[in-house]
């Protein structure tokens, strides 16, 4: 067996987008933020995304049934600081950013390069994490800025100088 740490230090050198995951209805209006979100599947458009059991607003998530994953520009660094803030209350979070909705009524972050605006469709438990798997409602294509990523344990920016290679 592996043990936790040599598979941290191991998805560390796993790079991924870095998005602010949203939630709004009868449970309340809440977010966090990501690097655990994948495609699925594209019959029917699929994401999956992953969060962890012990969050505090893992019961909002699921209890609204909806979400939207805001893909963050490279811009966007201190918004991703924000939503990882335990802290910080929603209303504060939700004050850096400006937010509209779309089909779910999920809030929808204005400039953020897509928002995939989506409906919760199945949740499986595995050790510590709910993954939601998130049938896609609607898809806002946003700005053209370089991307937001998040690798070795640091942020880096993603973007032309990076097509190079």
């Amino acid at each position: 067996m592996v043990d936790v740490n040599s598979f941290r230090n191991a998805m560390a050198m796993l790079g991924g987008a870095v998005s602010v995951i949203t939630t709004d209805g009868p449970a309340g209006r809440c977010g966090f933020t990501a690097s655990a979100v994948c495609s699925v599947t594209d019959s029917p458009p699929t994401l999956l995304v992953c969060m962890n059991r012990a969050s505090q607003s893992n019961a909002q998530f699921k209890a609204n049934g909806i979400l939207c994953v805001n893909v963050l520009a490279a811009s966007h660094q201190a918004l991703s600081g924000a939503f990882a803030n335990k802290q910080l209350s929603p209303e504060a979070r939700f004050a850096e950013a400006s937010w509209t909705t779309l089909e779910s009524g999920a809030p929808v972050m204005l400039d953020a390069l897509v928002n995939f605006d989506c409906r919760i469709a199945q949740v499986h438990e595995v050790g510590s994490h709910s993954i939601f798997y998130c049938e896609i409602q609607d898809i806002r294509h946003g700005g053209a800025e370089d991307g937001l990523v998040y690798f070795n344990r640091a942020y880096h920016r993603l973007g032309e100088a990076s097509k190079a290679c």
